[in-house]
């Protein structure tokens, strides 16, 4: 059982892994990175800056609206924590400031981002719990399936209203094609009706 328990738990991080990243920060400029959270989910991160003399990096976490979840200046190492009461997409930027007498080296950035049951300590919840284990594991994998059935219905909502919108487009397309052959037709009748009067007028046709 224990082996089963444990290859399961492989399988599920690496699915929901802890989204890690490095990259390089150029002088002077700004890096981005987007990513989406649920209602109410709690978004945890861990950050790390080299530290190079004369040279600051800040950080600062917008949602869509732009409004501020997140911000600190002059960073090297720490962590930021924020949710939101409403689906949302948010941008973290790391911004490079450098003195524009000195010449600027290249940051490198690590980041670390965890959210909804990745951010669960569930060791501490364990010892609170007084859980064997085994059991830690087991309520581990439940969290994660019904996260993982959260994704999912998530996922079939949002594909059912893409539908939805589709279909509404569909239709709207196919009255306003409607509509517009019938205002051809009936502008291509005015004409001969017209033509035909003004031809009879001038007594070319009877």
């Amino acid at each position: 059982m224990r082996p089963i328990i444990s290859k399961l738990l492989i399988l599920f991080t690496c699915i929901f892994g802890v989204r890690g990243i490095m990259f390089n920060l150029l002088p002077n400029t700004q890096k981005c990175l987007k990513d989406e959270m649920q209602p109410k989910q709690l978004v945890t991160g861990d950050y790390e800056v080299t530290d190079l003399p004369g040279q600051k990096v800040d950080y600062v976490i917008k949602d869509s609206k732009g409004h501020i979840l997140s911000q600190k200046d002059q960073i090297s190492k720490g962590k930021f924590t924020f949710s939101s009461e409403h689906y949302e997409a948010f941008e973290i930027c790391f911004i490079s400031k450098v003195s524009p007498h000195q010449r600027g080296l290249t940051h490198d950035v690590f980041l670390s981002v965890k959210k909804g049951v990745e951010t669960k300590s569930y060791e501490g919840y364990g010892e609170a719990a007084k859980l064997k284990p085994l059991e830690i594991d087991m309520k581990r994998l439940e969290d994660l399936s019904d996260s993982i059935v959260q994704d999912f219905a998530i996922m079939r909502k949002r594909e059912e209203e893409m539908r939805d919108t589709n279909e509404s487009t569909n239709n709207r397309v196919l009255f306003f094609s409607i509509f517009s052959m019938c205002c051809l037709l009936g502008l291509a009748t005015w004409q001969v009706l017209y033509l035909r009067r003004y031809f009879k007028a001038k007594k070319l046709i009877e």
